[in-house]
């Protein structure tokens, strides 16, 4: 193999591994966390808490009981404290599907060491044509994750949210 080749080689390696999806045996992050919102909008059904986001229950249904849902405030925000600093690759929201899912539309996913959601963003909620939406945050480093419907009030909803850590892979061998 010649050095350009192998250079091709380790540059699709890089950015295959800096955008691809959590792989099998992935640890989620986020189910070790602590997770707060800005309000409930059902206190006494015991629906909607913070804490439904990460209970590893991906049914992207509210009456199920299994998603969060804030009442409505100027900027909604949803937010996981991690309890200590990663390198984060990736952030998977699942979004509801029976209803309501272009609330999600505009929403960052922001990562960062600021508990007060004024963090940088990994990114921003341009489609909503999937329940599923992952976000590549190629080693953004932080205590929190945060997702923030800025500048409008908003119902916040999310079915589940998954964070997983940027982890080097195994030594790459290339023999000449």
């Amino acid at each position: 193999m010649n050095l350009l080749s192998s250079l091709i080689l380790l540059g699709s390696l890089a950015l295959a591994r800096g955008c691809s999806p959590p792989g099998p045996g992935a640890v989620n992050l986020a189910r070790s966390g602590e997770a707060s919102q800005d309000s409930v909008i059902l206190h006494v059904s015991k629906k909607g808490d913070a804490k439904y986001a990460i209970d590893g229950v991906k049914i992207s249904n509210f009456v199920n009981g299994s998603c969060t849902h804030t009442s409505g405030r100027n900027p909604p925000w949803w937010k996981l404290n991690l309890k200590k600093i990663y390198k984060i690759s990736n952030v998977v929201l699942t979004n509801r599907a029976e209803c309501c899912k272009e609330r999600l539309l505009g929403a960052e996913v922001r990562i960062g060491n600021s508990p007060d959601n004024n963090n940088p963003v990994c990114g921003t909620v341009t489609s909503v044509s999937s329940v599923t939406l992952t976000f590549c945050c190629n080693g953004m480093e932080g205590q929190y994750v945060s997702v923030v419907i800025p500048e409008r009030s908003e119902f916040l909803s999310l079915c589940e949210v998954e964070v997983y850590e940027d982890v080097a892979p195994e030594e790459i061998r290339i023999c000449w």
